[in-house]
């Protein structure tokens, strides 16, 4: 892949056209002789380090046989050249991104979330998040949909071989009753029980440590064999950083942030505290 391309999204393009050659039941012997390219180059589109024209792309998915919304979703990657990062504008900005940070998700072996305002998502109850939703402004017709992707999601962190993940989490994003106190107290009970997994680490940064760093919420997913991604997200924007200059900042920020907050064992006390406040009248 040359410097031009975002490494983010050569890296999506190539987790979609492996998964629909797979579907197509085709190698790659099979898929390139088809489309008068060599194995070489297409096992290079499937790995990332090679852009794929937008030409060669269309010719994949006739093969395959996408057609429709998947077949527009695989050429609008194949499309765009920018120099770094990944942004998509609008309204429907991360629905556009979801399956791409599923996929990053899923191949991370270490994921840093950050959130000063909400529970993290992988964290989240299915009430919480319907209330949050519904706060934000959330099309009924598309709640339980998304409902239903964030609990897929979350399932990463229970499979076989999961990532490892932190979360630091803002006093204020617990004490905001989102959905009522029942429901924040159903919460914070799911975050204490999800610490307790092997692989997830809790930190709070309780309002008692004063200022520190705070830039909003942000995504750090670290992979084996690749480098880091830096995933934000906002009202009218979401977006992929994959440039070093860009994400390293962000390792440095997720450390400061980590010395800042409770440990793991004093945040389980600071979370049963804070449930016992909900379950109060």
């Amino acid at each position: 892949m040359t410097d031009k391309h975002s490494a983010s999204r050569a890296r999506a393009l190539a987790a979609e056209l492996r998964d629909l050659r797979r579907q197509a039941k085709l190698n790659t012997r099979e898929a390139a002789k088809r489309i008068g390219v060599s194995s070489a180059s297409l096992n290079r589109s499937e790995l990332g380090t090679r852009m794929p024209p937008p030409e060669e792309v269309s010719a994949l998915m006739a093969i395959y046989g996408v057609t429709g919304l998947a077949k527009e979703r695989v050429l609008a990657l194949a499309r765009s050249a920018n120099p770094t990062g990944w942004w998509e504008i609008g309204n429907n900005a991360l629905p556009r991104q979801l399956p791409t940070l599923i996929t990053f998700e899923s191949q991370a072996t270490w994921i840093t979330h950050f959130e000063p305002l909400f529970v993290p998502g992988l964290l989240q109850t299915h009430a919480y998040t319907r209330a949050v939703m519904e706060a934000s402004g959330v099309p009924e017709a598309d709640t339980e949909p998304r409902v239903a992707a964030r609990a897929g999601r979350q399932t990463g962190l229970t499979r076989k071989n999961p990532p490892r993940y932190t979360a630091i989490i803002d006093e204020a994003a617990l004490r905001r009753p989102f959905g009522g106190r029942a429901v924040m107290a159903a919460q914070i009970r799911r975050i204490i029980e999800l610490a307790e997994l092997p692989n997830v680490t809790v930190q709070v940064i309780p309002f008692e440590r004063g200022g520190y760093p705070l830039y909003g919420p942000f995504l750090l997913l670290q992979f084996a064999k690749a480098l880091d991604i830096v995933h934000l997200e906002h009202k009218q924007a979401s977006g992929f950083l994959d440039d070093p200059d860009d994400t390293t900042p962000f390792q440095q920020l997720a450390d400061t942030l980590k010395a800042v907050a409770l440990g793991p064992a004093d945040t389980s006390e600071f979370l049963a505290a804070v449930a016992a406040d909900y379950d109060r009248k």
